[in-house]
Order: structure tokens, then C-alpha cells, then sequence
């Protein structure tokens, strides 16, 4: 197919619509270049409920096996799922996904051995460069010896790889509903929760990759609509949701109130420091609530804040060693996971904390959650630049404040921050505040805006 590159091979993993944008020749091209850029004898490979994904995993593989390279398919997983395998069998992995998308997308997400990012800096610009190449040459010249590829189920030691990362086993039992979306929580869920001292209320376990539910967005707070009043019907003790591929999860609490991802972070942060003796470094994104650094402080760690991104995370995540990292979004990295995001590991995290104490969830966290966010406000604007150094001409040189430009530009005082950052794909700005109350976030939130879309 004509075929072009630059519209789905994006910063951290490749994205578009099938067959539109790319099929299974595409697929099984992209598999020879993974295995020339790898340069590794043996690979693995899954993928999630979408209806594409099983003919595009298989073309991937086949591609990747011309090239001498044996192939070891785990089938239906989640994206975490392929990392464990990744990391356990010390192989490179892709996995077939595009989370949250719409149906009619998908996508690969590669890492190399041990669960290591395949991003534009990490492999991938080469990755895509080979695939053009072969796009107007012809695919390259099989192995003389093609690599075999074979089937292996992963799910089982998933799970008691997790299970033996936190111990639930003495925990109350609590009553859990699990909103999957019709994504490969549905899927997980079952096999980690098995054996636990958890009531467990199934929602949209149906693999399903066109979503009949809703999205499979956990972030909107449209597609959690539904697990909030089953949680409160249910009179459960907490509610969580994943999202398409399962590698993010969102906490709702026994009032079916959303719990910020920033909150999860610190409350796992102080408890990954808690096994560690109080030492350690935790990563977190400069849009994280100023709770998480004043948290892993308190417990003895050391904070480290880097912009936003995957890819950002987990290269500083090997740099420094840290033993935990956390953003906005939702995902968690853990380096008990080979440095990679895993929400069923947060999540395990979660229930263990709840478990192990008798209060409800809210008055849990509330020691995590101090200050009042704004949540991410998109703008559209004419031009990224020009409006962003509106907003940096606004604050320069303000007594009390401190810019700096790691990501965009936040600017921060003694009762309140803010970040403006611009998007890579479209354009947009993205605003976060955050203030000691209310009232003080909401006018440093419409000062901002005013000058964004001014």
C-alpha cells in the first residue's frame, strides 16, 4: 500500500487507522525492520482485543521470522503483559494496540529486551526509515534459515509475578468493581484476582475492540460515569478502571469520587519507600501535584521531576535508579517491572493500602491529595509560540516567582503553580494549575487562559 510514515509513526510508538493508513503488508515490514534494528535472534509478540490485531501481530511476526528471527507469540494480552514477557524472557516485544483509539485504530508499541523503550531517539526514527526504504524498493531478501515462530501462554506467571510484588493475602476482604471497558482488563483481571480476599464486580470484562460501552479512556471522566454508580449501588470500597490496553488504571473512591492520579502516586510512593528503609528515588512529571515530591520527602526519598512523556520517565527511571515513577496520566512504572508502566501493579498497590487499614478510601488518600488541580485544559491556538511567550512576558521578572522551561513553561509562587506546554501533534496549548484552594487556582486558571486565548 502507499503508504505515509510520518502521519502514524509517532514520538513513542506507531498509531493509525487500519486499513486506511496501514495493513498487514505494513505490519510484516515493520517486523523485518524491528529485527534488523534489535539485531536480537528471538523476539515476542502480542496483542489486544481489537479486530485487527490478531492479522497484524501475525504479519508482524512473519516478518520478523524472514529475517531469521524466532518468534514467540503470547496472543491476547495487555500491554503489561508483553512487557512481563519482554523482561522475563529477556527478549524484545511489540505489542499490538492503540490503547484508548477508536475502534477503527491500532497500533505497535516496541521495547527491546527487558521491557526498554523503542521510541524516535530509541530505535523507532530507524525503524522507520528501513520501512520507507523497503517501501520503495521491495521488501528485503528473506533469511536463508527463517525463524520459527511458536505460541505461549504468559497470562498465569503474569500474574504470580504481580502477586509475589505486593501481598494482598491478609489484607480484609473488600469489595471491588472493575470497570475493563471492554479492554484487556477484562482479561487480566480474572486470573490476578483469582484466590484474593476480593468481592469482585465485574463491568465490561466482554472483549470487545470496538468499544460498545464506552471508550476505553479512564482520563475522560464521561467513560467512568458508569463505575461511579456501580460503585455506589454496590456499596463497594473502591472502584477501578483501565483503559483499552490495561497498562493505565484510575482509582474511584467508596463514594464513587475520582481519586487523582497524583494522590495514587504518593500513596504508592510512600509505600514502594516504606520497603526500601525510607531511601530511594521517585520519578514524577512536572505536572504532578506538588503533593507527590512533599510525600516521597517526608518518607525518607528523593524526588525527581522530568517532563512529560513515557520515554522521559523511564530513561530518567534508569538513570537515577529509582524504584518508582508516576504521572498525571495514570501510568505507573515500578522497578520491580524492569523500569515499565503497569496499572494492574498500582492497582494490587491500592488494594493492599486499603486493605490493610479500616478506613474508606477518601479518608486514605486525603493525606495524599492537599491541593486543588485544574485538571488539563486544552486551547486551540494560531500559534504555539507567539502565545506562549505572551504568557512568559506576563510573569518574567514578577517578584515571587520562578520560571523555568523543562516542559514549556511553569511558573511557580508560594500558593500556587502552573504549566502551559505545547502539544507535538496538534495545535494546542495544555494548561495545568494547581493552588492551596479553590478560589486561588481558579483565578490563576482564568488569568492564564485569558492570555492563551487572548
Amino acid at each position: 500500500m502507499a503508504a505515509d510514515l510520518s502521519q502514524i509513526v509517532k514520538a513513542y510508538d506507531v498509531r493509525g487507522v487500519v486499513p486506511d493508513q496501514w495493513d498487514e503488508s505494513l505490519a510484516e515490514l515493520f517486523g523485518a525492520a524491528f529485527a534488523q534494528v534489535t539485531g536480537a535472534g528471538a523476539i515476542v509478540v502480542g496483542h489486544d482485543m481489537r479486530p485487527s490485531s490478531p492479522g497484524l501481530s501475525r504479519a508482524f511476526a512473519r516478518g520478523a521470522a524472514a529475517r531469521g528471527v524466532d518468534v514467540t507469540e503470547i496472543g491476547l494480552c495487555s500491554t503489561d503483559q508483553l512487557y512481563y514477557a519482554s523482561g522475563a524472557f529477556g527478549l524484545p516485544g511489540a505489542m499490538f494496540t492503540a490503547s484508548h483509539n477508536p475502534a477503527k485504530y491500532n497500533g505497535i508499541k516496541m521495547c527491546r529486551a527487558g521491557a526498554a523503550p523503542v521510541g524516535q531517539d530509541t530505535g523507532l526514527t530507524e525503524i522507520r526509515e528501513l520501512v520507507e526504504q523497503w517501501l520503495d524498493s521491495g521488501a528485503p531478501e528473506p533469511a536463508q534459515t527463517p525463524g520459527a515462530i511458536t505460541q505461549r501462554e504468559t497470562l498465569d506467571d503474569y500474574a504470580v509475578y504481580l502477586r509475589s510484588l505486593v501481598d494482598l493475602t491478609s489484607i480484609r476482604t473488600l469489595k471491588v468493581v472493575v470497570d475493563a471497558g471492554n479492554g484487556m482488563g477484562g482479561h487480566t483481571v480474572p486470573t490476578v484476582f483469582a484466590g484474593l480476599p476480593i468481592d469482585l464486580v465485574p463491568m465490561y470484562f466482554e472483549l470487545d475492540g470496538t468499544f460498545p460501552n464506552h471508550e476505553a479512556n479512564p482520563l475522560d471522566p464521561a467513560n467512568i460515569v458508569d463505575l461511579q454508580k456501580r460503585v455506589r449501588e454496590e456499596g463497594a470500597d473502591i472502584g477501578i478502571a483501565f483503559d483499552g490496553d490495561a497498562d493505565r488504571c484510575f482509582v474511584v473512591d467508596g463514594q464513587g469520587n475520582p481519586v487523582s492520579p497524583s494522590a495514587i502516586t504518593a500513596l504508592v510512593a510512600a509505600r514502594e519507600l516504606g520497603k526500601n528503609g525510607g531511601k530511594g528515588t521517585v520519578i514524577h512529571n512536572l505536572i504532578t501535584s506538588w503533593s507527590v515530591p512533599e510525600v516521597v520527602r517526608e518518607h525518607g526519598g528523593t524526588p525527581v521531576r522530568t517532563r512529560v512523556g513515557h520515554s522521559f520517565i523511564k530513561a530518567e527511571m534508569a538513570r537515577t535508579g529509582a524504584i518508582f515513577g508516576g504521572e498525571h496520566s495514570a501510568h505507573y512504572y515500578f522497578k520491580e517491572f524492569w523500569n515499565a508502566d503497569t496499572g494492574m501493579l498500582a492497582a494490587l498497590h491500592v488494594l493492599a493500602a486499603l486493605g490493610g487499614q479500616d478506613q474508606p478510601l477518601s479518608r486514605l488518600v486525603a493525606e495524599y491529595d492537599r491541593y486543588v488541580g485544574s485538571g488539563e485544559i486544552n486551547s486551540t491556538v494560531d500559534d504555539q509560540k507567539a502565545r506562549l511567550a505572551a504568557v512568559k512576558a506576563a510573569y518574567q521578572g514578577v517578584e515571587g516567582l520562578e520560571l523555568d522551561e523543562l516542559d514549556g513553561l511553569t511558573v511557580s509562587a508560594a500558593d500556587w503553580w502552573f504549566n502551559v506546554r505545547p502539544s507535538n501533534t496538534e495545535p494546542l496549548l495544555r494548561l495545568n494549575a494547581e493552588a492551596k484552594d479553590e478560589a486561588a487556582m481558579a483565578k490563576i486558571r482564568d488569568e492564564v487562559l485569558a492570555i492563551i486565548r487572548g
